[in-house]
């Protein structure tokens, strides 16, 4: 899986871009940066790699999409949506991929159209922050699913997937 990390936000402009030419394998074989979701809740989100530092945060729901960031052992760093970072025992972690709604935004709402193209159909606007299933993505568009929907969204407008990314089912 080739990713690309552009600056979608404020939180990512501290971030260097994933490239070819700068995209790691971390010590469990997986790609460094990587996006994953939150497997339970609640989750405590810890100051360092074990269970002997302290709880910076906890997450109160399930299914949150997170960015891997580095790993050590059997521990995860992450960042979510807001750039906050932290450690997370991977066993708390899946593989599903989840997606936030342009989180960045607290004003646009996000068209999900019947078909991946511009000229499609909206089936519906999604507000910021709405959490949905991420499905297969073409690089541009993004199949997504929630509790009674499901349609296409640009894939730069989710956190969670990164621009040009292609996900197959």
């Amino acid at each position: 899986m080739m990713a690309v990390l552009v600056a979608v936000g404020a939180w990512m402009a501290e971030s260097a871009p994933l490239t070819a030419q700068t995209a790691q394998i971390g010590p469990s074989g997986l790609p460094l940066p990587r996006f994953v979701s939150v497997k339970s809740s609640p989750v405590n989100v810890r100051q360092g790699p074990s269970r002997d530092h302290d709880i910076a945060w906890t997450y109160m729901r399930s299914g949150l999409p997170v960015e891997i960031t580095q790993e050590f052992e059997n521990w995860r760093r992450i960042r979510d949506a807001d750039g906050q970072e932290g450690w997370v025992f991977q066993g708390l972690l899946s593989g599903r991929r989840t997606a936030l709604i342009t989180p960045w935004s607290n004003r646009d709402n996000t068209p999900m159209r019947e078909k991946p193209a511009e000229t499609a159909e909206v089936r519906a606007l999604l507000e910021p922050n709405v959490l949905v299933e991420v499905g297969p993505c073409d690089g541009t568009w993004c199949a997504v699913s929630g509790t009674g929907f499901e349609g296409y969204v640009e894939q730069g407008r989710l956190w969670g997937v990164y621009p040009g990314e292609k996900i197959e089912d």
